[in-house]
C-alpha cells in the first residue's frame, strides 16, 4: 500500500498517526535483535516504517532483505531508502528492478529517493561514473522507468529557512522541481525549532516532520552534528547542565521533544503525522509516545486476530487455521508459494506440496544454550508438566511450540491451563470463549471500530493415550464439543460429522459482512501435526541421545497424541474445562490405586477400561 494513501485516509479520519525509521545493523546478531525489536515496536502502532540505505556497502543488500521481512513476516508497511552515493546507473537499476520484482512478492510500494551523504572517509560528495548527480535525477529515473508503481518521497530541510534569502529561495525552488518531477510526499530532517517548519508556496504535497527523540547527551550531540541541525539555545540551557546524567537527559529530552510535537500538530499547517528517527532504540520512542498520549488504535496493530502478511498475494487473506497461532512465521513460510489462500486450508492432501516441511524447515527459535537455560533438564513427566504450567502463567517466556510469551488473552484462562498441565494435558495453544467483546477491547479486540468480536473456546495439547481415553469418555457426554485426535503416525480420530471448517473466531462490524478469520479443520490439522511432533523431537535432540531427558521427551513424542478441542457454546466460558477436570480426577485416582498396589492385572500393570496399561512414560 502506498504511504500517500495512508496519509490521505488518516486526514479524512482526522487522526494523528506516526511512523518509525530504522537502519540495517552491521552484524547478524544485531540484525536478528533489530527484527525482534521492530516486531515488538509494531505494537506501538506505527502506520509504516522506513529502512535506510548504506550505498555500495553490505547493508545495501540488508535493506532489501529487511524490507521483505518487515512486509511479509512482520506485516508492517515499509518504505525503502535509495541513494545516489556510490551508485552508478546500472547499480541503481539493479536495486530498482530488485525492488520492483520484490515488490510483487513483498508488497513494498514506497521509496525515499536521496542524493545521499558523502562516502565514508570523504568530506565532499562526488558523483560516480555514469551515476546520478542530484536527487531529482533519481526521481525522474524512477518515474520514467516505473511509472506510478512506487510512491516516491524526498528529504526536506527545515534548516534551509535560516539561509540567506537567495540561497533559501534556491533550495525551495529545487525542492519544488522534485515535487513537479513526481514526488508524493516529503520527510523532513530532524529539527528542534518549530518556527523553521513551513509549507513553501507552490508545494502542496504532504510534509512529514522528522522527530529525533533525545535519548542520551552524546547521541543527541552526535546526531545533530552529523545532520548539521541547529540546536536552540533554550534547549541547550536545559540539557547541558545534566549532560552527564543519562536518565535526566532522557527525562527532560522527552518533555522537550513532546512539546515540539504538540506545537507541530497545532501549527495550522495541517500536519497530523510524526516520523520518529528511532536510531534502532525502543525506549525513547515509546516514552515519547506515552508522553504525547498517542495510543495505538486496535485496528492499526490488529486488523485481524492474527498478523497479516502485506505481500500482494496475501493482502486479501482473511482466514487461517488456528494451529499456527503461536508460529506465524512458520505458517507464512510454509504457504508462501501458494497461488491463493482459499479458506485458510492446506488444500488437497494429494498435492505434492501437502504438508511439506523441507522447503521451510522446522526449528526451535532458541539457541541450544538459551533453550537449556529456559527448560533445564526434565527427567520426569512432572518436570515437563511444570514447564508447560509455568509458560501458561507467564513464568516462562517460551516453549518449543510457542516462540513468544503468552498473549494477553491467555491470562484470562492462565490458571485453568496451569491446572490442565498439572493433570497431564500438555497445552500448546488455546483461546477463551468470548461473547461479543467490543472490537477496541484491549484483551480481545481486533478489526475496525464500533464492532463486536466472538470466540469459541479452543484447546490444543499433547496427551497420553490412557488419559485421552478417559477424556473422550467425558467429551462424548457434551454435544457442544468437537475434537480431532492425531498421533505421530497420522492416525486421525474425530467426532465431527462436517467436512467443512469450524469458525472459532468471528467479528461483526458496521457496513461489513461477518468476518470469520480463524478456523479449525482436518486437513490443516494434519499438516500442522508434522510440525508439532518435529518440534518436540528437536527439543529431545538438545540432550545427549542416551540421557534421561532425551529419552523422556522422545517417548512423549512417540506415544502421546496431539488433540484439539472446540467448545461450540461460546456463551459458557467454563464449559470447555469440565471434561478435563473429570478425566483428570479419574486419572489421578487410577494412579493412586496403582501406587497402592490395587487395580492391577496379573502382571502387576494398572487396568484402564479392562485393559492392562502402563501409566505415563518412563
Amino acid at each position: 500500500m502506498r504511504i500517500s494513501q495512508k496519509i490521505e485516509q488518516s486526514a479524512k479520519d482526522g487522526k494523528v498517526w506516526w511512523s518509525f525509521e530504522y537502519f540495517p545493523p552491521r552484524t547478524a546478531q544485531g540484525l536478528q535483535n533489530l527484527l525482534d525489536r521492530i516486531e515488538r515496536m509494531r505494537a506501538l502502532g506505527p502506520e509504516f516504517i522506513d529502512i535506510t540505505w548504506n550505498a555500495g556497502g553490505r547493508t545495501s543488500d540488508l535493506t532489501s532483505e529487511m524490507v521483505k521481512t518487515c512486509q511479509g513476516l512482520i506485516g508492517i508497511e515499509t518504505c525503502m531508502h535509495l541513494t545516489c552515493t556510490n551508485m552508478p546507473r546500472e547499480k541503481v537499476d539493479i536495486a530498482l528492478k530488485g525492488a520492483y520484482t520484490d515488490a510483487k512478492e513483498s508488497g513494498c510500494r514506497n521509496i525515499l529517493a536521496l542524493r545521499g551523504d558523502p562516502p565514508m572517509g570523504k568530506e565532499e560528495w562526488e558523483a560516480v561514473d555514469d551515476g546520478f548527480v542530484h536527487g531529482i535525477d533519481l526521481v525522474r529515473h524512477i518515474r520514467k522507468h516505473y511509472g506510478d508503481y512506487f510512491d516516491i518521497a524526498v528529504a526536506g530541510f527545515p534548516q534551509h529557512m535560516n539561509l540567506p534569502d537567495a540561497e533559501r529561495d534556491q533550495e525551495i525552488q529545487w525542492l519544488k522541481e522534485k515535487v513537479d518531477a513526481g514526488v508524493n510526499f516529503i520527510f523532513t530532517q530532524m529539527f528542534y525549532d518549530v518556527d523553521l517548519l513551513s509549507a513553501p508556496a507552490g508545494i502542496t504535497i504532504p510534509i512529514v516532520p522528522g522527530i529525533n527523540p533525545i535519548q542520551t547527551w552524546n547521541g543527541f550531540i552526535r546526531a545533530t552534528s552529523l545532520s548539521q541541525t541547529v540546536i536552540p539555545q533554550a534547549l541547550m540551557d536545559i540539557l547541558e547542565p545534566v549532560k552527564n546524567d543519562d536518565e535526566k537527559v532522557r527525562e527532560l529530552g522527552i518533555k522537550i521533544v513532546a512539546d515540539l510535537c504538540r506545537k507541530i500538530l497545532d501549527s495550522g499547517l495541517g500536519i497530523k503525522g510524526l516520523h520518529f528517527y528511532t536510531m534502532n532504540l525502543e525506549r525513547g520512542t515509546k516514552m515519547l509516545l506515552e508522553e504525547l498520549n498517542l495510543v495505538p488504535r486496535i485496528e492499526t496493530i490488529k486488523p485481524l486476530p492474527w498478523r497479516q502478511s502485506l505481500t500482494p498475494t496475501r493482502r486479501q487473506e482473511t482466514i487461517r487455521p488456528i494451529f499456527w497461532a503461536n508460529r506465524t512465521k512458520s505458517y507464512i513460510s510454509r504457504t508462501e508459494n501458494w497461488d491463493e489462500y482459499p479458506n485458510g486450508r492446506f488444500g488437497d492432501s494429494r498435492s505434492p506440496a501437502y504438508g511439506e516441511l523441507d522447503g521451510y524447515g522446522v526449528w526451535i527459535k532458541q539457541t541450544k544454550e538459551n533453550a537449556l537455560q529456559l527448560w533445564g533438564t526434565p527427567t520426569s513427566i512432572e518436570d515437563v508438566s511444570s514447564l508447560f504450567s509455568k509458560f501458561c502463567t507467564g513464568d516462562l517466556s517460551a516453549l518449543p511450540w510457542c516462540d513468544q510469551a503468552p498473549s494477553m488473552e491467555t491470562s484470562v484462562i492462565a490458571q485453568q491451563l496451569a491446572k490442565m498441565n498439572a493433570l497431564g494435558f500438555l497445552t500448546i495453544n488455546s483461546q477463551p470463549a468470548v461473547n461479543g467483546a467490543r472490537s477496541d477491547d484491549k484483551t480481545f479486540g481486533w478489526g475496525p471500530s464500533n464492532g463486536y468480536v466472538y470466540q469459541k473456546a479452543y484447546l490444543e495439547f499433547f496427551v497420553h493415550p490412557e488419559l485421552l481415553q478417559l477424556l473422550l469418555k467425558q467429551i462424548e457426554r457434551d454435544n457442544n464439543i468437537t475434537y480431532y485426535v492425531i498421533n505421530k503416525r497420522g492416525d486421525l480420530q474425530t467426532n465431527t460429522h462436517s467436512e467443512g471448517p469450524n469458525a472459532v473466531t468471528w467479528g461483526v462490524f458496521p457496513g461489513k459482512e461477518i468476518i470469520q478469520p480463524t478456523i479449525v479443520e482436518a486437513i490443516s490439522f494434519m499438516a500442522w501435526k508434522d510440525e508439532a511432533f518435529e518440534l518436540g523431537s528437536q527439543w529431545a535432540k538438545l540432550y545427549e541421545s542416551d540421557s534421561p531427558a532425551h529419552k523422556l521427551i522422545d517417548e512423549i513424542m512417540e506415544t502421546y497424541s496431539l488433540v484439539n478441542v472446540v467448545q461450540n457454546d461460546f456463551h459458557n466460558t467454563d464449559a470447555i474445562f469440565e471434561p478435563f477436570w473429570k478425566a483428570g480426577a479419574e486419572w489421578e485416582a487410577l494412579k493412586a490405586k496403582s501406587a497402592n498396589g490395587s487395580a492391577h492385572g496379573a502382571n502387576g500393570k494398572p487396568v484402564v477400561n479392562g485393559v492392562q496399561r502402563r501409566l505415563g512414560p518412563v
